[in-house]
C-alpha cells in the first residue's frame, strides 16, 4: 500500500504488538510542500504533510541544499507516530541520520517523551536507538563562534509573553527581523499585527490515521513539540534566505518536574538548553546555512514576566494559555481558560509587576482574589511534590514572585496571596525563592553577542 493511501485502523490497537518504527520517504516540492512517510511495522502508514510559505517556485537548487534541514525535520517530525506504540526497533529505509542528529533523536525519542511514559504508568523510558550513517560534517565551527553575527533573523511567535519579548530583543537589536508560526491562531495574529514586522506561516498537517489509532487504544500524551517547531522554522528560514531562528526559551525550561527512571522528567525538555545545544549540533551537522537559538536562555520566567509589564501594546493581544492550542476544535478555548497551572503561573509572574486592576483587565478576573484558586497557586510552588507538567517556571520563580506579592500593598491582601504567605512561603526560608537570585541572568547561553546587549537592556541585568 503506498504511504498516505487510505488504511482501515483497527477497531482496537495494540501497541505491544508492534515491533519496529520505520522512516520511509520526504519530499519537498518546488511549491514549499513537504511530505513525510513513515510507518509502524509494514501495515500502518502515514504520511505529514508541511506546507513552507516559500515566496515564489523553488529552485532546484534550492531544493538540494534543504536535503539535510528535510532530513532533519523527517527525523524529529516521526516522534508523534513513534509514541502510538513505542516499538523498539527503529529502521531508516532513507538514508539514515549522522551521529550528532542520531544523538539529538535518541533524547528527543526517550528523555522528550519522558512525561508521557510516567503518565501512561509505563514500566520504563523509551530508550530506542537509531541507525547511523558515516561521519557527518558536524565538526563544524560553533554557531557561537566570533565572528557568526547573524545578519538576517526569524522570530517563532506562539502568542504568548516570551515571544513578544524575544522578537522586540531581535528588533531592536537592528538585525532585520521576520516572525514565523506554525498556524495563525488568533494569539498569533494580534501579537503579529501589534509589531507590525513580516509573519511566515507554516501548515502543519498530521495524518488522521494516528488519531484513529488514538481512539483505538494506541498510547498518546506529550511529545516534544518545539523541537519540531523550531526544524520547520529551520527549513523555513533557509528556504527565506534568513540565517538564524531565535528561539524564546527561558532559562527555566531546563528544570524538569520529577525523577523517574533515571531521568528528570521535563515537560519542557525540547526548549532546554541540552535539546538546544544537541539541535545545533545536528544542524551543523546537515551543512545547513542557518542557525538556531534562544535569545531569552539567560533569562528566568519571573525576569522575561518583568520585561513584558513594559510592553503595554502586546498586553491586549497575547494568550499564554495553552487551552487555546488544543488540536480538537471542539476542546479548544477561546481565551485564558482561568483554570490551569499556565493561566495561574502568568497571572502570578505578571501580579509584582502589575496592578490588580491591569490583570483583571488582561484576564478577566482577578485570580489572586479567588480563595478557591489557592490550592491551584500553591502547586506552583511544588506543594504537591513536584512543579505541574506544564510550561510554567521553576519553584524558586514562583516563590520569588509570591515573596514580592507578600510585600506589595497593591497585593498583600489579596486572599489567595494572604494564604501563600501564611501557609506556603514558611516551607521556602531564605535563600530558596530570592528574588534578586531569580531576576538575575545567567550565563550558560549561545545568544550571538550582538543580541545580549539588549538582552540586558530589557531584562535590566
Amino acid at each position: 500500500m503506498a504511504a498516505g493511501a487510505q488504511q482501515q485502523p483497527p477497531a482496537v490497537f495494540d501497541p505491544a504488538a508492534i515491533e519496529s518504527f520505520r522512516f520511509l520517504d520526504r519530499r519537498l516540492g518546488a511549491d514549499g510542500t513537504v511530505e513525510l512517510d513513515y510507518a509502524l511495522d509494514r501495515e500502518l502508514r502515514f504520511t505529514e504533510r508541511v506546507t513552507l510559505p516559500v515566496a515564489a517556485p523553488l529552485s532546484e537548487e534550492q531544493i538540494s541544499e534543504a536535503q539535510g534541514l528535510l532530513a532533519l525535520l523527517h527525523w524529529t517530525a516521526g516522534v508523534s507516530y513513534f509514541k502510538a506504540a513505542l516499538p523498539g526497533t527503529i529502521e531508516c529505509e532513507s538514508p539514515a541520520p549522522g551521529p550528532a542528529a542520531a544523538t539529538l533523536l535518541e533524547a528527543l525519542y526517550s528523555e522528550g517523551l519522558g512525561e508521557l511514559a510516567y503518565r501512561n504508568g509505563l514500566k520504563e523510558l523509551p530508550r530506542p536507538r537509531f541507525p547511523r550513517a558515516a561521519e557527518g560534517s558536524s565538526a563544524l565551527a560553533s554557531p557561537s563562534a566570533p565572528g557568526t553575527e547573524p545578519r538576517r533573523i526569524l522570530v517563532p511567535v506562539g502568542g504568548g509573553k516570551d515571544s513578544a519579548v524575544a522578537l522586540e530583543i531581535v528588533r531592536r537589536s537592528g538585525v532585520e527581523t521576520a516572525l514565523f508560526s506554525v498556524g495563525d491562531a488568533p494569539p498569533i495574529a494580534r501579537t503579529v499585527a501589534v509589531a507590525g514586522l513580516p509573519h511566515l506561516i507554516a501548515r502543519r498537517q498530521l495524518d488522521s490515521l494516528l488519531f484513529e489509532l488514538n481512539a483505538a487504544g494506541a498510547i498518546n500524551g506529550h511529545v516534544p513539540v518545539t523541537a519540531i517547531v523550531t526544524c520547520v522554522a529551520l527549513l523555513t528560514a533557509q528556504l527565506n534566505g534568513f540565517d538564524a531562528v531565535a528561539m524564546a526559551n527561558e532559562r527555566s525550561a531546563s528544570a524538569g518536574n520529577l525523577s523517574w527512571d533515571g531521568i528528570d522528567v521535563n515537560h519542557q525538555f525540547s526548549k532546554s538548553l541540552v535539546a538546544e545545544r544537541l539541535l545545533s549540533a545536528a544542524v551543523a551537522e546537515q551543512d545547513a546555512k542557518v542557525r538556531q537559538f534562544s535569545v531569552l536562555r539567560p533569562a528566568s520566567e519571573l525576569g522575561i514576566a518583568r520585561a513584558f509589564a513594559g510592553f503595554d501594546e502586546y498586553h491586549g493581544a497575547f494568550t499564554s494559555c495553552n487551552a487555546i492550542f488544543r488540536i480538537d476544535p471542539a476542546l479548544r478555548a477561546s481565551s485564558w481558560c482561568l483554570d490551569c497551572p499556565k493561566c495561574r503561573f502568568v497571572f502570578l509572574a505578571m501580579a509584582p509587576f502589575s496592578s490588580p486592576a491591569h490583570l483583571r483587565e488582561i484576564f478577566g478576573a482577578d485570580l489572586l482574589g479567588e480563595d478557591d484558586q489557592f490550592e491551584g497557586f500553591a502547586l506552583l510552588a511544588a506543594s504537591g511534590g513536584h512543579k505541574p507538567f506544564e510550561c510554567v517556571g521553576e519553584e524558586q520563580e514562583s516563590v520569588a514572585a509570591m515573596r514580592l506579592l507578600a510585600d506589595d500593598e497593591r497585593w498583600r491582601e489579596h486572599a489567595v496571596v494572604r494564604r501563600l504567605t501564611a501557609e506556603v512561603l514558611p516551607s521556602h526560608p531564605l535563600p530558596e525563592g530570592d528574588p534578586e537570585t531569580v531576576l538575575a541572568l545567567g550565563d550558560d547561553h549561545d545568544v550571538p553577542d550582538r543580541l545580549m546587549a539588549e538582552v540586558r537592556a530589557l531584562l535590566r541585568a
